[in-house]
């Protein structure tokens, strides 16, 4: 099984933050450019404040009738964000993210944030990795059935 750390150096580590001070609307508008769901928000020192996604917004701002260009990111964001480390295998990851109900999770290393996988990266990673063994197992199959002729 993969750890985050293939699969980020797979996909690649671009991580797109935005500082808690931010408007909502630059959160938001940046997500849009991106086509991406949610954003790592950093406090000063560039380290892990908060997540950002779609949902909050909707939730958050949207149903509350509030102003997307007056509020900032801090208001809305989930401040207790679930998060992983590069060193955590895959299925660890996929666990905690069907657990919580989540589909976007930071990953952190000693520095702050250094990248986001996403429900759908670690799905596509398993089902590779899952043709792989199926295809390994059916040239061992062949091969053993060719052997005996």
């Amino acid at each position: 099984m993969s750890k985050v750390s293939d699969l980020l150096d797979q996909k690649g580590r671009k991580l797109w933050t935005i500082s808690e001070d931010s408007s909502v609307y630059d959160a938001v508008l940046l997500m849009s450019e991106k086509n991406i769901g949610a954003l790592v928000v950093t406090n000063d020192s560039s380290k892990l404040a908060g997540i950002l996604s779609e949902r909050d917004y909707a939730r958050k701002v949207v149903l509350n009738d509030k102003s997307s260009k007056s509020t900032p990111v801090s208001e809305i964001m989930t401040a207790e964000v679930v998060f992983a480390k590069e060193d955590t295998l895959l299925d660890r990851c996929m666990n905690l993210m069907s657990q919580k109900k989540i589909r976007h999770l930071p990953i952190v290393g000693s520095q702050g944030p250094v990248g986001m996988i996403t429900i759908g990266d670690i799905m596509k990673t398993i089902i590779e990795e899952q043709s792989m063994t199926i295809e390994e197992l059916e040239t061992f199959m062949f091969a053993d059935e060719g052997g005996e002729g």
